[in-house]
């Protein structure tokens, strides 16, 4: 099943008993992110500088909380925010940890753009909590905008980006995003999801390319060889953060209007 690549769901496919929580129509995307798509790029001092990433967990809001551009190091910056009312951050921790093992799990998430899904060590290895994902690699493809992408992500802990450990309150998914196809590494990404009054809120931050760029497994490389492999996945700057800012608002608005079920009825899978 993981190494199908299909969209929709196949009869079979609802056979599960999390089939029922397959919708094909996709949540509208936000006002807000509307708002920020019509603005178009922001400027480079208007987004959070990589080395600022902790920051996400401080109180209050950042200046730009939804927007994209391109930093003055040559790295695109992309930040989304998500109202999910009826969520909490654990039902967060536990959906990393639960979907990456099932296509058709994954294909809950954003069924116009998820292909697949699998853990690279295999299986799901039956852990606890974050232990499910952190530590782990998860080999994804999907659809960015109308671009097709084999992605490696290695999720770590918050601490590696300088966040503070997860609460009851506060989880921090935070990444290290590379191909699929080669040993490159060309990003970082994370989504902090913190309690409000009646639910949650998502507020995801990513750095792709420029500095990012890196042989993985080789700290500190990043050869004239790998770059132009890395520049394919990416295309163009601007373009690719529009794309990703607009996909991860469609997956976790969508998402989150069933999460809350989803979790009721297997939250203990």
């Amino acid at each position: 099943m993981a190494g199908e690549l299909y969209l929709g769901y196949r009869g079979d496919d609802a056979q599960t008993p999390f089939g029922k929580f397959f919708k094909s129509e996709m949540a509208t995307l936000p006002s807000h992110v509307v708002e920020a798509l019509h603005h178009g790029p922001q400027a480079g001092p208007a987004l959070l500088a990589f080395e600022d990433a902790a920051s996400i967990a401080d109180e209050g809001y950042q200046q730009t909380e939804n927007g994209y551009g391109v930093l003055d190091d040559g790295s695109m910056q992309v930040s989304v925010r998500t109202d999910m009312p009826g969520v909490t951050p654990a039902m967060w921790a536990w959906w990393f940890g639960w979907h990456g093992c099932d296509t058709r799990r994954y294909k809950l998430w954003h069924p116009r753009a998820h292909l697949s899904a699998r853990w690279k060590d295999g299986g799901d290895a039956g852990r606890p909590g974050a232990q499910r994902y952190i530590g782990r690699w998860s080999m994804i493809s999907e659809y960015i905008g109308s671009a097709r992408l084999n992605a490696a992500i290695q999720f770590v802990t918050p601490a590696t980006m300088g966040l503070p450990a997860d609460t009851d309150d506060a989880v921090s998914i935070c990444a290290r995003l590379g191909s699929g196809d080669a040993p490159v590494d060309a990003g970082w990404f994370v989504h902090q999801i913190r309690s409000t009054q009646g639910g949650a809120e998502m507020r995801s931050r990513f750095w792709m390319g420029g500095p990012h760029i890196a042989v993985r497994n080789a700290p500190g490389v990043a050869s004239r060889a790998v770059r132009p492999l890395a520049s394919r996945v990416l295309g163009n700057s601007e373009s690719y953060a529009r794309n990703l800012l607009v996909h991860c608002a469609q997956e976790m608005n969508h998402l989150a209007g069933f999460l809350p079920d989803l979790y009721d009825a297997l939250g203990n899978d």
